[in-house]
């Protein structure tokens, strides 16, 4: 088992790299082990197979320097914040006991996304209580409980709690977005045009990035929501 310092839970493979890549790498800098747990293959995106999104997903975790990466393979759409996926991500969770989660957008324009923050949020606190027992690879698992649930914000816009600097580590981010070669814009393709296909997209996605890091003074920015306030023994800390 790699204990994790961060586990990034994502509802479909892509939203890990979209929303947070670039603090996912500044923490891997850090030397901190980071890993994502994608809930579905994203079987109902309009452009890829889930075999390509599993093997896309493989290449942008080496270009993150991932200490894990797993696919819990729920049912793209239709999986739900209810006790039987709990209980499987529980086990994910007390798997690699993270100190902290980073989930989906509380809200957004993919009902997925909403979704998985929901269940994040439920599944980690659950994961702190002893008497819902969980077992994996037959050997029973002690309770864990994260201590910070953060969300990243995605397509719609959120007003952030605080924003991480991810100026130095931009090109990590686009190169780990564009190992999901199948999803993003590529003029040669074939295959119908999706939302986040179309040449606009991916320059939006700068465009947010470089709004969240004007709000801080630097170049890029990733913008996070909290589920409690943040204390701070010292406000030097506070940049």
């Amino acid at each position: 088992m790699t204990k994790l310092d961060i586990l990034v839970i994502a509802a479909h493979p892509d939203d890990a790299e979209l929303g947070c890549a670039g603090t996912i790498a500044a923490h891997v800098a850090k030397g901190l082990k980071v890993g994502i747990v994608d809930l579905t293959r994203g079987e109902m995106g309009t452009r890829g197979t889930p075999e390509t999104r599993i093997e896309e997903a493989e290449e942008a975790a080496k270009i993150l320097g991932l200490s894990a990466r797993e696919n819990l393979g729920f049912e793209d759409i239709y999986f739900k914040d209810d006790t039987k996926h709990q209980h499987e991500l529980i086990k994910i969770i007390r798997k690699y006991q993270p100190e902290i989660v980073l989930a989906n957008a509380v809200t957004d324009r993919h009902p997925d996304h909403g979704k998985g923050a929901s269940l994040a949020t439920h599944a980690c606190f659950m994961s702190g209580l002893r008497k819902i027992e969980t077992s994996l690879e037959e050997q029973p698992q002690d309770p864990w409980r994260p201590k910070f649930v953060y969300h990243y914000i995605q397509n719609n816009y959120i007003q952030p709690d605080f924003i991480v600097d991810v100026s130095e580590f931009w090109e990590i981010k686009i190169a780990s977005i564009m190992a999901f070669k199948s999803q993003f814009y590529d003029p040669g393709s074939q295959e119908p045009t999706s939302f986040i296909s179309s040449p606009e997209f991916l320059p939006f996605i700068e465009s947010r990035a470089r709004e969240l890091g004007h709000r801080i003074l630097t170049k890029y920015g990733e913008g996070f929501t909290v589920e409690r306030f943040i204390g701070v023994s010292n406000l030097f800390d506070l940049k």
